[in-house]
């Protein structure tokens, strides 16, 4: 479960464009300046890689995500991963093409806005804020899930009952460093994703040397076929590739830096390919050591389906306690670079459409020194402890915050992204466009891919997950008429989303 923008004097001259802070006259106020964020040392496209895939969090994914898949398709996961990856790009090429003409904090709000119109981009934007609230939320459960399986580790226990204390104590931090400035949350989401990433490899290494030298505590070797279709079959791959797709889910939020980049129409379009990339090489090559080191005879299959967290199994197998002490750790720090990353993000959507006349107008101003949405990033912080504590007052534990929340999230991002793959397509078989017409057929498949995702996200499902379609859809309804219900709003979105980034 991301925004930002160039400021003006970074840009090159248009005629119009409100996609950009140079459209927005920036006025001063005590808090600081409305309508522009600016930072002093602009963002590389590694930094804003970073803020991508800080918000994926490749540990948390890895540790949960490959246990869903591996109960559907077997010992084939490393071969549903690569289906993912696949799905992943097609969805992914709407936003890297469209980036490299529009430079807007606003993400999937701007980019439907300049290709369908105002109203759409709103209701994109909508739903893309609701994407990135809930998903903070369900990662504020993921640092309890994770803290707690950290002090299980070792030989510690929360009291029963008191895990909303960790959202609580860890929103602080987080808040304390989104307000600096955006630099210093890349550099902090690059230093943890950087660790984790190197502690699963480590481990991933270890495991297919010792399979493969035959000192490892399975016997079915270094099984190649687990990255072939194998015996699934095409339903249950495309299936389990909705679980694996899910390990990808905000690699669109570094667009939230669009205005806070150098050059960010190459920044940003790289920037958003290298995450996307990055995370699927590494996706597969430790889904695939994970799957020979559980073993891919029946008896290692039902373990690695039936297993609790996947990279804390294997290191205790493979490596020793101290190792899966050390994931565990590491882990708990990845669920704190999402939180920090998805409140990042939501802060500067929010800002974005403030700017633009929809809520508060103190949610559009930013520090004068850090150029950062403070009041937007605080009230982001709060609201996602809030929804956190609300399902903690029922009685919902933190592993249901993480759940919960998940799916709501994802039914709403499936909109937000079908949006701008929509957007894509109508610029695409527009004439005189600078995409060939030919291309369409990548953002449709991409759209076709959605489509799946959102049917296995609400097909055959139980309570209380039949409740969240319902929950993500009221959310999008609202935005549907917010926008129709207040013209007014439209017509200033429509006097900055102009066409003329795209031309």
């Amino acid at each position: 479960m991301s925004e930002s923008v160039s400021a003006h004097r970074e840009r090159p001259t248009t005629r119009t464009t409100a996609p950009h802070a140079s459209s927005v006259s920036p006025q001063t106020s005590e808090t600081g300046k409305e309508g522009q964020l600016s930072t002093r040392r602009k963002l590389s496209p590694l930094e804003v890689s970073a803020i991508s895939i800080g918000f994926m969090g490749p540990v948390m994914a890895m540790s949960l995500n490959g246990i869903g898949v591996s109960g559907l398709v077997g010992k084939g996961v490393p071969f549903t991963f690569v289906v993912s990856f696949i799905g992943t790009l097609l969805v992914a090429y709407a936003f890297i093409r469209l980036t490299r003409y529009v430079t807007h904090a606003g993400s999937v709000y701007a980019l439907a806005g300049v290709t369908l119109g105002p109203r759409a981009g709103f209701f994109g934007g909508f739903a893309l804020l609701g994407t990135y609230l809930f998903f903070a939320a369900c990662i504020a459960g993921a640092c309890a899930v994770f803290f707690e399986a950290m002090l299980s580790e070792l030989g510690l226990h929360l009291p029963a009952g008191t895990w909303i204390v960790v959202p609580i104590i860890v929103a602080v931090f987080v808040a304390l460093l989104n307000i600096r400035e955006s630099a210093v949350t890349a550099r902090t989401l690059l230093a943890i994703g950087f660790v984790g990433i190197i502690a699963m490899l480590i481990l991933s290494v270890v495991i297919v040397t010792r399979v493969g030298s035959g000192s490892a505590p399975v016997t079915t070797g270094v099984d190649l076929s687990t990255l072939l279709p194998g015996s699934a079959s095409l339903t249950a791959v495309m299936t389990a590739s909705v679980f694996g797709f899910l390990s990808w889910a905000g690699f669109e939020s570094g667009t939230s830096l669009a205005e806070e980049t150098n050059d960010p129409k190459r920044t940003v379009p790289k920037a958003l390919l290298l995450a996307v990339v990055i995370a699927g090489a590494i996706y597969t090559f430790v889904m695939f050591a994970q799957t020979i080191g559980y073993g891919t005879d029946a008896t290692g299959i039902e373990k690695f389906s039936g297993a609790a967290s996947t990279l804390t199994e294997l290191s205790a197998t493979y490596i020793g306690s101290w190792y899966a002490v050390l994931i565990s750790v590491i882990a708990f720090f990845v669920a704190f670079a999402s939180l920090l990353s998805s409140t990042a993000a939501a802060s500067r959507l929010l800002f974005a459409l403030a700017r633009d006349g929809f809520g508060p107008t103190v949610f559009a101003r930013t520090n004068a020194r850090t150029g950062v949405p403070t009041i937007a990033v605080l009230s982001v912080v709060v609201l996602t402890v809030v929804l956190a504590a609300a399902l903690a007052a029922i009685g919902a534990t933190a592993v249901d915050v993480y759940y919960w929340y998940a799916t709501i999230a994802t039914l709403c991002m499936v909109v937000a992204y079908a949006m701008t793959s929509v957007g894509i397509i109508k610029y695409a078989i527009t004439s005189g466009t600078r995409i060939p017409a030919w291309e369409v057929i990548v953002p449709v498949l991409g759209l076709a891919f959605l489509v799946w995702v959102y049917a296995v996200q609400i097909i055959g499902q139980e309570a209380p997950y039949t409740w969240f379609p319902w929950i993500a859809g009221a959310w999008c309804l609202f935005g549907l008429i917010i926008v129709i219900a207040q013209p007014r709003l439209a017509d200033r979105i429509g006097e900055r989303l102009t066409q003329e980034d795209l031309e």
